[in-house]
Protein backbone atom coordinates (compact mmCIF):
# COMPACT_ATOMS: atom_id res chain seq x y z
CA UNK A 1 0.00 0.00 0.00
CA UNK A 2 1.04 3.58 -1.15
CA UNK A 3 -0.01 6.81 0.42
CA UNK A 4 -2.37 8.56 -1.46
CA UNK A 5 -2.11 11.78 -3.18
CA UNK A 6 -5.10 13.77 -4.49
CA UNK A 7 -5.73 16.89 -5.46
CA UNK A 8 -6.22 19.95 -3.38
CA UNK A 9 -6.46 23.59 -4.55
CA UNK A 10 -4.84 22.88 -7.74
CA UNK A 11 -2.07 20.98 -6.43
CA UNK A 12 -1.14 17.33 -5.50
CA UNK A 13 -1.01 16.27 -1.91
CA UNK A 14 -1.25 13.78 0.87
CA UNK A 15 -5.32 12.42 1.68
CA UNK A 16 -6.02 12.44 4.89
CA UNK A 17 -9.17 10.05 6.34
CA UNK A 18 -10.14 11.02 9.88
CA UNK A 19 -6.63 12.32 10.60
CA UNK A 20 -4.71 9.42 9.14
CA UNK A 21 -2.87 8.84 6.08
CA UNK A 22 -5.04 7.23 3.35
CA UNK A 23 -3.74 4.62 1.64
CA UNK A 24 -4.06 2.80 -1.84
CA UNK A 25 -3.24 -0.22 -4.13
CA UNK A 26 -0.18 2.22 -5.54
CA UNK A 27 -1.71 2.38 -9.11
CA UNK A 28 -3.18 5.66 -8.72
CA UNK A 29 -0.40 7.66 -6.61
CA UNK A 30 2.17 6.14 -8.79
CA UNK A 31 0.30 7.25 -12.15
CA UNK A 32 0.20 10.81 -10.48
CA UNK A 33 3.90 11.05 -9.39
CA UNK A 34 4.77 9.55 -12.86
CA UNK A 35 2.91 12.03 -14.71
CA UNK A 36 3.78 15.22 -12.86
CA UNK A 37 6.93 14.41 -12.17
CA UNK A 38 9.98 16.41 -14.03
CA UNK A 39 11.51 13.38 -15.57
CA UNK A 40 15.01 14.59 -17.43
CA UNK A 41 15.10 15.88 -20.86
CA UNK A 42 16.43 14.43 -23.69
CA UNK A 43 19.84 15.95 -24.75
CA UNK A 44 18.03 17.39 -27.96
CA UNK A 45 15.09 18.55 -26.28
CA UNK A 46 14.66 22.60 -26.14
CA UNK A 47 14.34 23.60 -22.67
CA UNK A 48 11.53 26.35 -22.22
CA UNK A 49 13.22 28.77 -20.17
CA UNK A 50 16.61 29.03 -22.41
CA UNK A 51 18.27 27.88 -19.65
CA UNK A 52 20.59 24.10 -20.21
CA UNK A 53 18.81 22.89 -16.98
CA UNK A 54 17.69 19.31 -18.35
CA UNK A 55 15.90 18.30 -14.57
CA UNK A 56 15.30 15.49 -13.75
CA UNK A 57 15.16 13.31 -10.71
CA UNK A 58 18.78 12.99 -8.96
CA UNK A 59 18.10 9.17 -8.48
CA UNK A 60 18.08 8.11 -12.29
CA UNK A 61 21.16 7.95 -11.80
CA UNK A 62 21.51 4.99 -9.16
CA UNK A 63 18.35 3.31 -11.28
CA UNK A 64 18.13 -0.49 -11.22
CA UNK A 65 17.94 -0.54 -15.12
CA UNK A 66 20.51 1.79 -17.25
CA UNK A 67 18.46 4.09 -18.81
CA UNK A 68 15.51 4.23 -16.49
CA UNK A 69 13.98 7.30 -15.90
CA UNK A 70 10.90 9.02 -13.93
CA UNK A 71 8.34 11.30 -14.19
CA UNK A 72 7.27 12.89 -17.55
CA UNK A 73 8.86 15.24 -19.93
CA UNK A 74 5.62 17.83 -19.39
CA UNK A 75 7.21 20.30 -18.08
CA UNK A 76 8.84 21.04 -21.67
CA UNK A 77 5.28 22.37 -22.67
CA UNK A 78 5.52 24.75 -20.09
CA UNK A 79 5.15 27.78 -22.69
CA UNK A 80 3.80 25.73 -25.79
CA UNK A 81 0.59 26.85 -27.19
CA UNK A 82 -2.43 25.69 -27.27
CA UNK A 83 -2.51 24.09 -30.34
CA UNK A 84 -3.67 19.84 -31.73
CA UNK A 85 0.29 19.36 -31.98
CA UNK A 86 0.92 20.18 -28.54
CA UNK A 87 -1.71 17.70 -27.32
CA UNK A 88 -0.84 15.06 -29.00
CA UNK A 89 2.99 15.76 -27.61
CA UNK A 90 1.50 15.65 -24.73
CA UNK A 91 -0.16 12.66 -24.97
CA UNK A 92 2.93 10.86 -26.13
CA UNK A 93 4.92 12.27 -23.41
CA UNK A 94 2.22 10.76 -21.23
CA UNK A 95 2.53 7.11 -22.53
CA UNK A 96 6.42 7.56 -22.39
CA UNK A 97 5.82 8.64 -18.63
CA UNK A 98 3.69 5.57 -18.33
CA UNK A 99 5.34 3.16 -20.33
CA UNK A 100 6.95 1.46 -17.14
CA UNK A 101 3.48 0.00 -16.19
CA UNK A 102 3.74 -1.83 -19.23
CA UNK A 103 6.98 -2.94 -18.82
CA UNK A 104 6.84 -4.55 -15.37
CA UNK A 105 3.41 -5.82 -15.81
CA UNK A 106 1.45 -3.59 -13.37
CA UNK A 107 -0.95 -2.79 -16.82
CA UNK A 108 -2.14 -4.64 -20.14
CA UNK A 109 -2.95 -1.71 -21.64
CA UNK A 110 -2.59 2.45 -21.20
CA UNK A 111 -4.46 4.90 -23.71
CA UNK A 112 -3.57 8.88 -23.07
CA UNK A 113 -5.89 11.42 -24.16
CA UNK A 114 -4.75 15.23 -23.56
CA UNK A 115 -6.89 18.42 -23.63
CA UNK A 116 -7.43 21.80 -22.85
CA UNK A 117 -10.17 23.43 -20.69
CA UNK A 118 -9.73 27.05 -20.81
CA UNK A 119 -6.93 28.77 -20.85
CA UNK A 120 -3.25 27.54 -19.80
CA UNK A 121 -4.48 24.06 -18.67
CA UNK A 122 -3.54 21.17 -20.08
CA UNK A 123 -5.97 17.88 -18.94
CA UNK A 124 -4.61 14.39 -19.01
CA UNK A 125 -6.30 11.78 -19.21
CA UNK A 126 -4.95 7.76 -19.22
CA UNK A 127 -6.78 4.44 -19.20
CA UNK A 128 -5.08 2.14 -17.44
CA UNK A 129 -6.39 -1.50 -18.16
CA UNK A 130 -4.90 -4.34 -15.33
CA UNK A 131 -4.17 -7.77 -15.96
CA UNK A 132 -7.24 -8.96 -14.13
CA UNK A 133 -9.65 -6.49 -15.89
CA UNK A 134 -10.27 -3.17 -13.71
CA UNK A 135 -9.29 -0.10 -15.04
CA UNK A 136 -7.92 2.82 -13.52
CA UNK A 137 -9.44 6.49 -15.23
CA UNK A 138 -8.40 9.44 -13.49
CA UNK A 139 -7.53 13.13 -14.57
CA UNK A 140 -4.60 15.15 -14.09
CA UNK A 141 -4.28 18.73 -14.48
CA UNK A 142 -0.94 20.04 -15.89
CA UNK A 143 -1.03 24.14 -15.91
CA UNK A 144 0.67 25.57 -18.43
CA UNK A 145 1.46 29.36 -17.16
Amino acid sequence: MDITLDWLDQALDVALIGGDLATDDGLRTAVALSLLCDRLAEADDTIPDGTDNRRGWWADAIADEDGDRWGSRLWLLGREKELPEVRRLAEAYAREALAWLLEDGVATEIDVTAETLGRDVLWIRPIIKRGDGSRLADRYQYVWS
